[in-house]
């Protein structure tokens, strides 16, 4: 049987990567495998080459984009880009395995419209804009310019939560767990 779609997207430090790795982690049960995305930035920290990301350069990212291999891609910031491999995702339905996308909010609603009702759109909204800002601080990941220009995505990817099949809001990180996981168990039956 082939896989569903999870979609889920939300604004920089609304703690969608955490919801995601949790329900990896602790829900066997949903058979879920991870979207691993390709960028053209570098590798930040501890991240790997195929696991967390596909890292090409923005000649090799280009040259995808000329050859159609991308299910979605975006230039999010000036050359800075994310897409998903239409290859990897296909490999993985096609094993019966339900695929994950952690992704920005035009990516998401670009892989909605792909799959349609085989996909589960959710987007993660933080509380407000201000918790936002005291989450991306407290990462320690990012200079306070980046930060500032994080906060002014946000405020734009938050105009499309509406466009998404459903709106979770993340101001109890152990509830959202909770909410994402009966989301889950309603669209995989």
């Amino acid at each position: 049987m082939k896989g569903k779609v999870l979609i889920v997207s939300a604004p920089s430090g609304s703690g969608k990567s955490t919801i995601v790795n949790f329900l990896m982690k602790e829900h066997p049960e949903f058979r879920l495998a991870f979207s691993v995305s390709a960028t053209s930035r570098p590798p930040r920290g501890q991240e790997q080459d195929g696991v967390d990301y596909y890292f090409l350069s923005a000649e090799e990212f280009r040259r995808h984009i000329e050859a159609d291999d991308f299910l979605e891609y975006e230039e999010v910031y000036e050359g800075r880009f994310y897409g998903t491999l239409k290859s990897q995702v296909e490999e993985k339905l096609a094993a019966g395995k339900n695929v994950v996308f952690d992704v920005d909010v035009k990516g998401g609603i670009n892989i909605k419209k792909y799959y349609g009702e085989a996909a589960l759109s959710v987007f993660i909204q933080p509380p407000s804009v201000e918790v936002l800002r005291e989450r991306l601080i407290g990462r320690n990941t990012d200079e306070m310019g980046q930060i500032e220009q994080r906060l002014a995505k946000a405020e734009y990817e938050m105009s499309f939560a509406s466009q998404f099949d459903r709106i979770l809001v993340n101001d109890n990180l152990e509830v959202a767990k909770q909410e994402a996981v009966a989301l889950l168990e309603g669209f995989l039956g």
